[in-house]
């Protein structure tokens, strides 16, 4: 099976599946962040960016056709000024090697929007990264088989990675007499 270059996908995609790319936040790529103006953050997307609901198509796809068959780590980011959150996520040719190949989900930061679904079903090592994503993002994974907290406790309010989140304590670790 043949080895993608970077950028590549992103072609291949408008022709075999042409609805899963997600245009809505297309911005200008550029290897010179720079060229944006100062303290701006920069949303490169050489890597195909796809639509939340074609995540688990666009997979299997890689993995079918070009034997993408590890899903190395998914990795979260709020982008908070433009009002979403990023899922990255890394597969690898595990029988070929070569490059990394990145598939890209963008969602807005509201509970109605932050919702991707699940790969564990197909990729069991997603189940802890999708966990994370979800305790510390709030992005929430249909046909997750225990999508629940792991690293915070099941009280806790909010989602700590998010930059909006407050960072002046925690009503939680606040010890009252009894």
């Amino acid at each position: 099976m043949a080895l993608l270059a970077r950028g590549e996908l992103r072609s291949i995609l408008q022709t075999e599946l042409p609805n899963a790319l997600d245009t809505r936040w297309d911005t200008q790529a550029t290897d010179q962040p720079e060229a944006h103006g100062e303290g701006q953050t920069v949303l490169l997307d050489f890597d195909a960016v796809v639509k939340a609901e074609a995540i688990v198509e666009v997979a299997h796809f890689i993995r079918d056709k070009f034997g993408y068959d590890l899903l190395s780590n998914i990795t979260a980011v709020d982008y908070l000024k433009q009002g979403l959150i990023e899922l990255v996520y890394q597969f690898y040719n595990a029988a070929d090697g070569g490059p990394d190949l990145r598939v890209r989900v963008r969602i807005g930061r509201s509970p109605e929007e932050c919702i991707v679904p699940s790969l564990t079903p197909t990729w069991p090592g997603a189940d802890l990264q999708e966990r994370e994503a979800y305790d510390m993002y709030g992005v929430v994974f249909p046909g997750h088989p225990n999508l629940a907290r792991i690293y915070m406790w099941d009280e806790f309010k909010g989602f700590p990675m998010r930059k909006d989140f407050p960072k002046t304590g925690d009503k939680y670790t606040h010890v009252t007499g009894e």
